[in-house]
């Protein structure tokens, strides 16, 4: 049985459907990404799935129906997002920030705050040298690397990604890309929404192509890396 399970997922702003009935899997430890065009609905659906806002339709996490769960009770279970914008805690230090993760975990995986957090700063050396500055006074990479430590002192068991590289410079996101590798070798599944789509199959396993609010194509993520509509569509390639 997957680990989060989708099906029939809608999400209306007023009379405009974003996301029009969408199924998807996620199994335990598995790294999927979500790949579409500006517009396509991918944020909705993370934010959908992370309770932030009202759907319809069906989203099982690990064997029980959420419903209407608010989005606190889904991160306290495992199920953490990091948002495009990266909402860090702008007059919080770093340590601080990353401290405010820990709340989430409500009753599960108490301890272990200070081994935590040296993970996350053995996977982003740059947070441990900042870690007295202000989170607004980052950069935007740094700021990137923040959100996503803070989202694994939850201990997530399944991370939803939106954007982690957009504006990012290069290097800055070939890291990111390297740590959410690592994150998922360690386990925790990943569902990532990401404009760089060439990156993005390059690491998951699974993908699915979203346009217009519906999937219009799923299956590994090699073999959509190299079937010739993605390529023309996503990859920039004839």
């Amino acid at each position: 049985m997957s680990l989060l399970q989708v099906r029939g997922l809608q999400v209306a702003y007023g009379g405009i459907r974003a996301v029009k009935g969408i199924d998807l899997d996620i199994a335990e430890g598995e790294l999927v990404t979500l790949i579409g065009a500006n517009g396509a609905g991918k944020s909705s659906t993370l934010r959908a799935l992370s309770g932030l806002i009202k759907a319809q339709g069906r989203i099982n996490y690990q064997g029980h129906e959420l419903g209407e769960q608010p989005a606190f009770e889904r991160a306290r279970a495992g199920l953490v997002m990091v948002p495009e914008g990266r909402g860090v805690f702008a007059q919080l230090s770093v340590d601080d920030n990353l401290s405010m993760g820990t709340y989430a975990r409500g009753g599960r995986g108490e301890g272990g705050e200070q081994a935590d957090r040296e993970r996350v700063f053995q996977l982003f050396p740059r947070l441990a040298e900042r870690r007295r500055q202000a989170g607004g006074t980052l950069s935007g990479g740094e700021q990137q690397m923040l959100a996503i430590g803070r989202a694994l002192m939850s201990r997530p068991r399944v991370l939803l990604l939106d954007e982690p590289s957009m504006g990012l410079a290069p290097l800055v996101v070939q890291t990111i890309f390297s740590v959410i590798r690592a994150i998922n070798a360690e386990g925790v599944a990943v569902l990532l929404v990401e404009q760089n789509a060439r990156a993005a199959l390059e690491i998951a396993a699974r993908a699915y192509v979203m346009d217009s609010g519906t999937i219009t194509l799923s299956g590994e993520a090699r073999e959509l890396l190299h079937d010739p509509k993605v390529k023309a569509a996503y990859l920039g390639e004839a």
